[in-house]
């Protein structure tokens, strides 16, 4: 086939170029005299495609177009060509070695391990001067309660206001966004460069505000790590010269990497993804997630021995655990009802975040000060949270001028509270931990902690700031484990059980499971055990800690009630549907022509140039359904979009009007679906299938056609009736 060009009477313009010289391949591969031989891996670039809509719109325009105008001038054009000979030499000696995909990863890794070591370190020095004011204004106490309670209270507004002004999105754990976002729905508003950097400044600012408002910054990074991927992904595909659309495979590693470089934990991290993240794992991702998370552990860990001056790579909470005789085998079944202990706690946990959740929403005076008034919310919550903590207050019975790190530290330490107080150096460190201070058994400010901290986290997790909720859950639970723990072991230390004389019990060791099994209770996952082992370095305690996690899963799944994340996701009404059909179970077996929209862009098989182009303008989708007539609606199969640019094209150049069914190919659909089909089974297709599209049909006739953005309306209507 010729493609036919006069100069004199059509100006050669970029995109009637361009077409030429696609024309001219295609004819010398697969397109031998007849275009309905078109290769149907064929795919004609987005921009591509708008060009030559823009050109066939507005082509009398571009008649006039100068020849300045038509070749740009550009500055130091031999030093450009240069410079990109030499990134041309430079990636083909890397693509050599690898793809350019797994340096991608690499640099994932150790950019991701960067910022969190940056967060850290300036969240530690804003911790410092805080603490360092704090003591310089001893003997004053009003003076001290105004700078406790201020402090955090303006940090938090500032960062709640600072990130609604900026970028709305910015607030919250990110963890539920990425998990939509991971299962095929786009939310372009969650990757963008404004929210990366509005997301980082408002968590250092909430991690800043310290154990008044007592929040992390896992969820947070995960969502960091994700954006960084998603953009390092767009790079790679330049680099290898690919054009395609984005895949999820960058995503899915960066949610391992967020993790594995907020602990330097890289194997919990991607067990995390595969649990939290994403509904269809693909075992193709395990090998690029442990190898990006392998590479920000270490980059976390080196950063980590550098700051501190360490002389070697050591676990990121230091314990002391026995390892001769780690624990009493009677003690198996100890952390056994731990871990239903746990299992139950943490369901009181989930039932009142759902409640505050939902009460938030339905309030008036919350609803509006949430949606107009997030940095006075916020201020106001924080001081009165800081007001209970003051340390001249409750403040002395809940360890308040601790960080996390001196939290869980001194949790997991192997001593005995209880049976040791009469010893003035475990007296003195308790007091120095504020465990002590106030001259009460270990107990009371235990039991004091885990009592306030329930309801004072619930409350913290309605403030709209960047915050993550895995961290505090953790401590939480090493808490509840460290009180059940000292318990054990005042009651059974040096009496003979069974025959055996139990000789010192290790309390730090059911702290371990404590975390392990609360956390996992609330996230409804098994990794938290492993990430209890990566942290501690711990692995005498691998058994009792799986076993309770297991248990403490098992009472929390019981019913069937949504995680903290489908928590999260529920009442922000986002398109997921495994966290919806977790509200609502009979939700995913609604059918499809309940919800489905009516298909208004179908071509018939004997359309013309002009229905074709009408069609190509009112349809952005890939493939266009093709029926016999439209009234019989006979359904036949679908055209590429790419077919009907080439279709047109082509009748604008040779001045002649065909028929679709003569010069482009009609593609058979062999995988369709009916009104009859539910929406989980839509989107389970649309999860595992190559194609984007799925047209649905009853009795051979069109009804309509599902993709992701179809899905995405579908489920938003879904979520508004729950």
């Amino acid at each position: 086939m010729e493609v036919s060009h006069n100069p004199d009477t059509h100006p050669a313009t970029p995109h009637t170029l361009l077409f030429t010289t696609l024309m001219i391949e295609l004819s010398t591969s697969k397109l031998k005299g007849n275009m309905k031989s078109f290769d149907k891996s064929l795919e004609i670039e987005t921009e591509e495609e708008d060009n030559v809509q823009k050109h066939e719109n507005n082509s009398e325009a571009s008649h006039n177009i100068t020849p300045l105008l038509r070749d740009s001038w550009k500055p130091y054009k031999g030093t450009r060509a240069n410079v990109k000979e030499q990134l041309l030499k430079l990636r083909d000696c890397l693509e050599s070695v690898c793809r350019i995909q797994w340096y991608g990863f690499a640099i994932l890794g150790i950019l991701t391990a960067v910022l969190s070591f940056l967060m850290d370190f300036s969240v530690a020095k804003l911790l410092r001067a805080h603490l360092w004011l704090y003591a310089k204004l001893e003997g004053h106490v009003l003076l001290q309660f105004l700078c406790w309670t201020l402090y955090p209270a303006c940090i938090s507004a500032f960062a709640s206001t600072f990130s609604h002004n900026i970028c709305p999105f910015s607030t919250g754990s990110g963890i539920p966004e990425v998990r939509t976002m991971l299962s095929g729905i786009e939310l372009p508003h969650y990757l963008s460069l404004t929210h990366m950097f509005t997301k980082f400044l408002g968590l250092i600012c909430t991690l800043a505000a310290g154990s008044t408002v007592f929040l992390g910054k896992v969820g947070p990074f995960v969502h960091l790590s994700t954006m960084l991927g998603a953009y390092l992904d767009r790079l790679c595909r330049l680099m290898e010269g690919k054009k395609k659309e984005a895949g999820t495979e960058m995503m899915v590693v960066a949610a391992a990497v967020g993790v594995a470089s907020c602990f330097g934990a890289p194997i919990s991290g991607v067990l995390f993804s595969v649990e939290v993240m994403s509904s269809h794992f693909a075992v193709r991702h395990y090998c690029p997630c442990f190898f990006s998370a392998a590479c920000g552990a270490l980059t976390f860990h080196l950063l980590s021995m550098w700051s501190s001056d360490g002389e070697t790579l050591q676990a990121l909470f230091k314990t002391n655990f026995p390892t001769a005789s780690p624990f009493f085998p009677l003690e198996t079944l100890l952390f056994a009802l731990l871990g239903l202990l746990c299992g139950a706690v943490s369901c009181c946990y989930l039932f009142c975040h759902r409640r505050i959740l939902k009460f938030t929403k339905t309030n008036r005076v919350f609803s509006t000060m949430l949606t107009t008034e997030k940095g006075l919310y916020s201020g106001l919550v924080v001081f009165f949270l800081a007001s209970l903590t003051f340390p001249y207050s409750a403040g002395q019975y809940l360890a308040s001028k601790c960080t996390t790190k001196q939290l869980l530290t001194s949790l997991l330490d192997s001593r005995q509270w209880s049976s040791q107080s009469h010893n003035a150096s475990v007296q003195l460190e308790l007091g120095t931990l504020d465990w002590g201070s106030s001259g009460a058994p270990i107990f009371l400010p235990l039991a004091f902690f885990l009592l306030m901290k329930m309801w004072m986290l619930v409350l913290a997790c309605t403030l709209p700031l960047p915050a993550g909720y895995f961290m505090p859950v953790f401590v939480y639970g090493a808490t509840l484990g460290r009180l059940f723990g000292e318990g054990v072991a005042y009651i059974t230390t040096g009496r003979d059980i069974l025959g055996q004389r139990w000789t010192s019990v290790n309390p730090g060791g059911y702290a371990l499971a404590g975390a392990a099994a609360y956390s996992g209770a609330v996230t409804h996952t098994l990794s938290p055990a492993l990430l209890a082992m990566e942290l501690t370095g711990q692995f005498t305690h691998a058994v009792p800690a799986l076993l309770s996690t297991l248990l403490a899963n098992a009472l929390a799944r019981s019913r069937n009630l949504p995680s903290f994340y489908d928590g999260l996701s529920i009442s922000k009404k986002l398109p997921h549907l495994p966290s919806l059909k977790k509200a609502c179970p009979q939700l995913p077996s609604t059918p499809l022509g309940q919800v489905m929209g009516v298909n208004s862009v179908q071509l018939q098989k004997a359309a013309g140039p002009a229905e074709v182009q009408s069609a190509v303008s009112n349809s952005n989708e890939a493939r266009i359904p093709v029926v016999d007539t439209h009234e019989s609606q006979v359904f036949l199969g679908s055209v590429l979009r790419s077919e009907l640019l080439l279709f047109l094209h082509r009748c604008q150049t040779q001045c002649i009007e065909g028929r679709l069914d003569e010069v482009c190919s009609i593609h058979p659909n062999s995988v369709m679906l009916s009104p009859h089909n539910t929406v989980q089974e839509a989107y389970n297709m649309l999860s595992v299938a190559p194609a984007q599209t799925i047209f649905v049909a009853e009795r051979g006739k069109l009804v309509g056609q599902i993709t992701w953005s179809e899905m995405k309306l579908i489920l938003e209507g879904l979520a508004k009736e729950i």
